[in-house]
């Protein structure tokens, strides 16, 4: 039976926590809080909270070989971002002209390439999507799909042969056949299902190859074996979790962020830790963070 002990909650309280990951150089758990454009860093050997305003809404980020900078994904698209200074150096803004759209849910392959997906937060038009982008070392994006309400849940197999992903309103968790050499995608099935009122958001994957995935407006986490089948649930003490990370030096610490936006008064008194960071230490072995570069 595996054992999850609550080991650490940061009171944060953020309004939509997002996008948590593990620096090994650091010792740190990063995440962002995307609607009060804030970054946020928690040093886990002093309990240490750090946070730096960011110039618009920060979705998701990642960490570079060769670069201290972060690269980030704004609101309105990718650059690198000097945590020290806070110079902002644009690099491509794919969906500048459509507006209602932002950035979202992203990481790094373990390639060192950075994707991101957007989100439609206000629908203009009956054909607005939002879709999956993927910014290459040399600093060019491609367009992988389209068609898209919430992307999310992205993370990849180990042996990097399989990319699983989310449209988080069809309840559903897809999985693709994934070329590690070109970026392509290929074959998606449907992995896993939410019920209605639950939808997947933040992933990641671990040393055996399952699935973790917050589920938001289900007051959990869910693992899932290779297959797709539900191996175990985490259950949260907030109805919005929104992601997941391993960390700490033995990669078993199990970092979980979580939202507040939209929850009435009642529901915030009931929940009165929703939007705080929680840290579980686990059974399980989960995978350094990929870099870009």
């Amino acid at each position: 039976m595996a054992t999850f002990k609550l080991i650490d909650t940061v009171p944060c309280a953020n309004s939509l926590g997002e996008g948590v990951q593990w620096n090994h150089q650091d010792g740190c758990f990063w995440w962002t809080d995307i609607p009060a454009s804030k970054l946020y860093r928690y040093r886990i050997s002093d309990k240490q909270l750090s946070t730096w305003d960011m110039p618009e809404r920060l979705c998701c980020f990642t960490f570079a070989k060769n670069d201290a900078r972060i690269l980030a994904a704004f609101e309105s698209g990718f650059a690198w971002f000097d945590v020290a200074s806070g110079a902002v150096e644009w690099i491509a803004k794919p969906e500048a002209g459509v507006a209602g759209n932002r950035s979202n849910d992203g990481r790094c392959d373990r390639q060192g390439r950075f994707w991101m997906g957007t989100t439609v937060e206000q629908k203009n038009t009956p054909e607005q999507s939002a879709a999956l982008y993927c910014l290459d070392q040399q600093l060019s994006v491609s367009k992988h799909f389209n068609g898209l309400m919430i992307s999310n849940a992205l993370c990849w197999s180990p042996d990097s042969r399989k990319l699983y992903h989310a449209d988080s309103p069809t309840h559903s968790i897809r999985v693709y056949d994934f070329d590690a050499q070109t970026g392509e995608l290929s074959n998606p099935e449907i992995f896993a299902h939410t019920e209605i009122g639950v939808e997947p958001d933040g992933a990641c994957v671990d040393a055996e190859g399952f699935v973790w995935n917050a589920q938001w407006g289900g007051s959990r986490v869910v693992r899932y074996a290779p297959d797709g089948s539900k191996n175990l649930v985490l259950d949260m003490p907030v109805s919005q979790a929104t992601c997941v990370a391993f960390g700490g030096n033995d990669f078993n610490l199990l970092a979980v962020t979580s939202a507040r936006i939209g929850l009435s008064d009642a529901a915030i008194s009931q929940q009165p830790q929703a939007g705080n960071l929680f840290i579980f230490q686990t059974d399980f072995t989960g995978l350094p963070e990929a870099w870009f570069g």
